[in-house]
C-alpha cells in the first residue's frame, strides 16, 4: 500500500529540521523529526546513545523508529543525515513515500555546524586546527553520502535563498508526485 509521506534527507545543516515543520504547516500535514523521536523514545540525546550503546545499536533503533512513525499518511519526516545509507531504510522510504534531497554545499554546512558539538558523525576531540579538521570531515562525509542523497526523486538547493523560497520550490515539485489537498 502506497502511503503519502514526504521524507527529507540531506547532510547535517541542510535545513531538514527547519524546513520540515514549515513545509508540514504549509501543506497541512504532520511533522516528525526522526532524531528527535529517537531521543524522546530513548530519553537520551543522540550523542549519548552513540557513546553508551554504539552506532550499530543507534542504526537499528533508527530503522525501528522510522517504520513506527511512517505508519500513517500525510506527514513530513525529517531523516537523520545517515538514515538512507542503510539499504533497508532506503527501500522502505521508496516504498512508502517520496524522498526529497535538501542539498547544501560544504562551506554552508561548515558555517551552520561549526559551533555544534552534539553531532556524533562530525565530532572532533582535538581543538587544535579545529575549523580545518571540521571542514575536511564535512567534505569527506558529504562526498561519501552524496550517492545516497542523489537517489531522491526531488533535489532542492538550500545554500542560498530564504526558507520561504525553498518551501515554494518543494511544494511546486511535490505537485508532480502527490496530491497535496
Amino acid at each position: 500500500m502506497h502511503k503519502t509521506i514526504v521524507y527529507l534527507t540531506g547532510f547535517m545543516g541542510a535545513g531538514k529540521s527547519t524546513i520540515g515543520p514549515i513545509l508540514a504547516n504549509t501543506i497541512g500535514w504532520d511533522f516528525f523529526d526522526l532524531d528527535k523521536e529517537i531521543e524522546r523514545i530513548e530519553d537520551k540525546k543522540i550523542k549519548e546513545i552513540f557513546n553508551q550503546s554504539g552506532e550499530e545499536y543507534f542504526r537499528q533503533l533508527e530503522t525501528k523508529v522510522l517504520k513506527m512513525i511512517s505508519a500513517n499518511e500525510r506527514k513530513i519526516i525529517s531523516l537523520g543525515g545517515g538514515t538512507i545509507v542503510n539499504p533497508e531504510n532506503l527501500s522502505f522510504i521508496n516504498e512508502t513515500g517520496i524522498l526529497i534531497y535538501l542539498k547544501t554545499n560544504s562551506d554552508v554546512a561548515f558555517k551552520r555546524l561549526q559551533h555544534k558539538r552534539d553531532r556524533p558523525a562530525i565530532l572532533i576531540d582535538d581543538e587544535e586546527n579545529f575549523d580545518e579538521k571540521l571542514k575536511v570531515k564535512i567534505s569527506e562525509l558529504m562526498a561519501e553520502r552524496e550517492k545516497y542523497y542523489l537517489k531522491a526523486k526531488i533535489s532542492i538547493e538550500t545554500s542560498n535563498g530564504s526558507v520561504g523560497s525553498v518551501i515554494d520550490k518543494i511544494v511546486a515539485q511535490l505537485k508532480h508526485f502527490i496530491t497535496l489537498s
